[in-house]
């Protein structure tokens, strides 16, 4: 296992949720984190602001918001070790609308921003010969089990990216994973009533998997991370 004490890692979307969770975990291992949030005023219930936790403002919708976060991390710490990619919304789309706003808005959060993040953090995740791109997917990404094809289009598109950004950092020690989890117990499912919450995965478990995956060496990457509260298909 890696010694990640003073390694530098982004986790966007840390103000609640899964991503609040991997950033103390990641804390609690000795790294140094930049929060990532629309309201970064918010990241204070996350983790207080200090010599290793940074609070900046990012927002998947709004152009340049990416790299000035990135500025922002070098400006503190010079170096980016990892970026987590958790940031990501739910709205409804089914195939029979002809309103494509929420299609777009989706896509365009998901998968085009998390994009747009690991292009940017890539050079530098390069440099350092054990950089590491973190992608919360879903169990959405594998397989479809309802009518919002716009998440699941989207989820695979995360699985898709993964795959190639591995391809494109390998030589450079750069390794991606992709990390799919069926229900997660946050506020985002908190309206579900077909699987209870407290049989959720819990977003400190989904965490501590985060955590051993950021620590593994280059020669165990873990490429897809399946992480079930039920016995399902994947496929």
């Amino acid at each position: 296992m890696l010694d990640r004490s003073g390694s530098v890692a982004l986790v966007s979307g840390a103000s609640r949720g899964i991503g609040a969770s991997i950033a103390r975990k990641l804390v609690e291992d000795g790294w140094r984190v930049s929060l990532g949030a629309r309201q970064p005023e918010t990241l204070g219930k996350t983790l207080e602001a200090g010599s290793n936790v940074l609070h900046a403002r990012y927002d998947a919708e709004e152009t340049g918001s990416d790299a000035a976060w990135v500025e922002e991390t070098l400006d503190r710490w010079g170096r980016i070790d990892a970026l987590v990619n958790n940031a990501g919304v739910v709205l409804p789309f089914t195939v029979e609308d002809d309103d494509e706003t929420n299609l777009d808005r989706t896509l365009e959060i998901n998968v085009k921003a998390p994009l747009r993040l690991a292009r940017l953090c890539l050079p530098y995740l390069r440099q350092v010969d054990a950089g590491r791109i973190i992608n919360i997917s879903s169990l959405s990404g594998k397989r479809v089990k309802n009518d919002n094809v716009a998440y699941a289009m989207s989820k695979h598109a995360v699985v898709a990216m993964t795959h190639a950004l591995r391809k494109a950092g390998w030589e450079d020690g750069v390794r991606a994973s992709v990390i799919c989890p069926s229900f997660v117990s946050t506020d985002l499912t908190a309206t579900v009533t077909k699987v209870a919450q407290e049989d959720m995965t819990s977003p400190h478990d989904l965490a501590e998997l985060v955590g051993t995956v950021l620590q593994l060496p280059n020669q165990a990457n873990v490429a897809e991370l399946i992480v079930n509260c039920r016995c399902e298909d994947h496929y």
